[in-house]
């Protein structure tokens, strides 16, 4: 049952200098091991896309995974997962894109989104919008139609929202410094 009122941010905990020297880490591990934290979480996600008749929730590996399984089941929608390469047992495409010092890739199956397909993202963090937006890539090369990007924070002062063009992004709770 959500609670309107529940301050999800108490449930956020920042962790100095992880991973590494200088960087302040937002850990969502509380807001998991909460039962009403996390279901307050779904259930603000379903109340924002509940009417825009999704056919997939795609998440991206890992934490993705976690919020976009019971969002897509509460949708009545399918769940497709992207991943890093090599993680996915049947034929894929792929997505390569820069990150500060080197690149990246990740994949999705070919078969997963199909022309017309309207496709919620979701992931736990949206802070440079590198994933994301490579994430966005893969399902337009498959026809999907991207409603929206959803994420469970978001770090403003880094402007990730900017790599996403025009589409929808909804985060519940923003960290703007």
């Amino acid at each position: 049952m959500e609670r309107k009122h529940l301050d999800l941010n108490l449930f956020v905990r920042d962790v100095p200098d992880f991973p590494k020297p200088g960087i302040l880490f937002k850990d969502i591990t509380p807001l998991l091991a909460d039962a009403e934290a996390f279901g307050t979480t779904i259930a603000r996600f379903v109340a924002e896309f509940r009417d825009q008749r999704i056919d997939k929730v795609v998440g991206m590996e890992s934490r993705g995974f976690l919020f976009g399984t019971p969002l897509a089941q509460a949708l009545d929608a399918g769940f497709v997962p992207v991943r890093k390469p090599g993680k996915l047992p049947a034929e894929t495409i792929s997505e390569t894109y820069s990150l500060e010092y080197g690149e990246d890739t990740l994949e999705i199956h070919k078969d997963a989104i199909h022309p017309g397909d309207r496709i919620l993202v979701i992931d736990d963090l949206l802070a440079t919008g590198g994933t994301a937006a490579a994430t966005g890539r893969l399902i337009e090369k498959l026809g999907g139609t991207i409603n929206g990007f959803a994420f469970v924070i978001e770090l403003g002062f880094l402007n990730g929202r900017a790599k996403l063009g025009d589409t929808p992004v909804f985060s519940l709770l923003q960290f703007n410094d």
